[in-house]
């Protein structure tokens, strides 16, 4: 525990399932405050399965910021952070959210030094935050409430973000085509589609190549390495991701050894049933230039049709400067609805950032 002024700053235990609750009401708050209907936040039971689940990939941990003078009130400012435990150690990703009714009042900037603290506990030197705002916002998001505390704070803009959304379902013929399209340039490579967990002859050469996502998508300015390729880490993470009621459909492409050279997936939830999030795509370096890419969204977004006819709504995000993924995904109909941005802060000794 620790005091300001003005907060109570608490840990959260995530098997409270009052206190957890009440953590994620001022997260919800928070992130869809001026969206208008626009945001795509964490539903409640998927964040408390993720607060319950410290494994091996990394540690978290959430806390709750309530008013000095009303201690067992509600809390009006949350935070959490986390570390990598395998890969990209010096780095922690933390989170600030501050409830709109109680902004500008020195709540956010508590519990940033809050989470600031315990990553400088855990050894880390980076930090790592995101913020959202309306498309119209700007690349810069310049008056937007996320972008301006990061940058008020100290945190500079890493890299932009477009959040975009596909109307579903689109056209066979549309799909048809974009396959026809690609396919002569990708005959040397065999597509392949499933539902669940990644099959076991798939498994390393799957876990090699989502492993390197994190460097071979456009990184700008954020200091980051490649996340470790440990099959265990792939199991992990599906465990998870069912126990959250997550359901992923992936899309490969195999060469003639059979190993993974791309690759797509995305996520369907029981808490949304409307939506559909798309996650990672990559093609291995020494692979691109077949249109492998192409193929395997297209053929993933068939899959997608096919099983969940009642999604209405696909979202993806790209860095703003990934024309080959952003001219991809326009191709398929996507439309840029909102913005993300990615900051970072480099930590020197205490009272000597250096941005």
């Amino acid at each position: 525990m620790t005091a300001s002024s003005l907060l109570r700053i608490v840990e959260v235990d995530p098997h409270d399932v009052a206190a957890f609750d009440a953590w994620h009401a001022v997260y919800l708050a928070a992130e869809t405050h001026g969206l208008a209907g626009l945001a795509s936040p964490w539903q409640l039971e998927e964040l408390r399965v993720a607060a319950q689940s410290n494994g091996q990939r990394g540690w978290s941990a959430s806390y709750s910021g309530h008013l000095a003078d009303d201690p067992t009130g509600p809390p009006v400012c949350v935070g959490w952070v986390r570390t990598p435990l395998q890969d990209n150690l010096d780095r922690a990703e933390i989170g600030v959210h501050t409830h709109p009714d109680h902004r500008r009042r020195g709540h956010g900037r508590a519990m940033l030094a809050h989470v600031e603290r315990i990553a400088r506990e855990r050894g880390r030197t980076v930090l790592y935050a995101e913020a959202t705002w309306p498309e119209a916002g700007g690349a810069a998001g310049e008056g937007q409430p996320g972008p301006e505390f990061a940058r008020a704070t100290g945190f500079h803009l890493a890299l932009g973000d477009v959040k975009r959304e596909l109307r579903l379902p689109v056209d066979p013929a549309v799909l048809d085509e974009l396959a026809a399209e690609a396919a002569p340039h990708h005959t040397a490579y065999t597509l392949r589609s499933w539902v669940g967990p990644v099959p076991e002859e798939l498994l390393e050469s799957w876990a090699r190549l989502n492993a390197s996502l994190m460097t071979e998508a456009p990184t700008g300015d954020l200091h980051v390495e490649p996340e470790s390729a440990d099959p265990a880490l792939v199991r992990e993470a599906e465990e998870t991701a069912a126990r959250q009621g997550r359901t992923k459909l992936n899309t490969v492409a195999l060469d003639a050894a059979g190993e993974v050279v791309a690759y797509t997936d995305l996520a369907t939830t029981v808490h949304e049933p409307d939506r559909a999030y798309q996650w990672g795509t990559l093609v291995r370096r020494a692979d691109r230039g077949h249109r492998l890419g192409l193929a395997v969204k297209v053929a993933n977004l068939r899959l997608l049709q096919e099983i969940r006819p009642g999604v209405e709504r696909l979202i993806t995000y790209n860095a703003e400067v990934n024309a080959p993924m952003v001219a991809v995904n326009e191709r398929l109909g996507f439309r840029p609805v909102a913005r993300l941005g990615e900051f970072q802060r480099r930590l020197g000794p205490a009272g000597a950032d250096v941005g």
